[in-house]
């Protein structure tokens, strides 16, 4: 009997609908690992290239060498750096064109929150996977678990002596697809809530630098201008 209720009979024994439904759960779990481990690295490395950048842009060095520097590294950069180029870029081209401040400063920052939203794409990228497989994981499970009990309550009906040990095994292989639903869908909800206040903080990061930078260049331009 204790063979007969290992979790690999009771998964081999299962229902083919059971089975296709531990497949897919199986295979929801694997992916949510993969991106949990890719977001991980992805937000990490974007909080260290935030905290590095922001200490090269208040350290006092010239923003047009900087800006020489970030642009070497375009295919490189990422996060603030990008944010940086986008606004330094459309503040030159304002500069030769000979533009007034307000129509600079607008451009500047209309540049910064393109470049803002891009970034804030790219850090939600793959989040929403693991909203859905945290919301629908247990659904999933349920229905395998529902399957199972009815087939077993369908089968206990078609004799004239019931017991429980008749319907033990198949009740116990329907739970296991509860379980695994719960088993992929908890570190995914867990994972996309962490991410989820990641994403957030560095967008303020973001937001707060691009308004700063576009107060930095409006101050310089105004001096330009008191200098002329």
């Amino acid at each position: 009997m204790e063979a007969d209720m290992s979790l690999f009979s009771l998964v081999t024994r299962a229902s083919f609908l059971v089975q296709i439904v531990m497949l897919i759960l199986f295979s929801a779990s694997v992916l949510s690992w993969v991106v949990i481990g890719l977001k991980y690295k992805a937000l990490k490395q974007a909080a260290q290239d935030a905290i590095r950048f922001e200490d090269r842009f208040w350290s006092g060095i010239n923003l047009a060498d900087l800006y020489q520097q970030v642009k070497r590294k375009a295919g490189e950069s990422r996060g603030m750096a990008k944010i940086f180029e986008a606004g330094f870029s459309e503040y030159i081209r304002t500069q030769k064109n000979k533009t007034n401040i307000a129509m600079m400063l607008a451009g500047v920052q209309r540049s910064m929150k393109v470049a803002v939203a891009r970034e804030e794409d790219y850090l939600d990228s793959h989040l929403s996977l693991l909203a859905t497989i945290g919301s629908i994981s247990p659904y999933i499970g349920l229905f395998g678990t529902v399957w199972g009990i009815m087939r077993s309550f369908i089968a206990l009906g078609a004799v004239e002596h019931a017991s429980l040990a008749m319907v033990a095994p198949g009740i116990a292989e329907a739970l296991i697809a509860t379980a695994m639903g719960l088993f992929a869908a908890i570190p995914a909800v867990i994972a996309y809530n962490r991410y989820a206040e990641k994403v957030d903080r560095l967008s303020n990061t973001y937001e707060n630098f691009a308004e700063e930078f576009a107060t930095i260049l409006q101050r310089q331009s105004n001096a330009a201008d008191e200098v002329k």
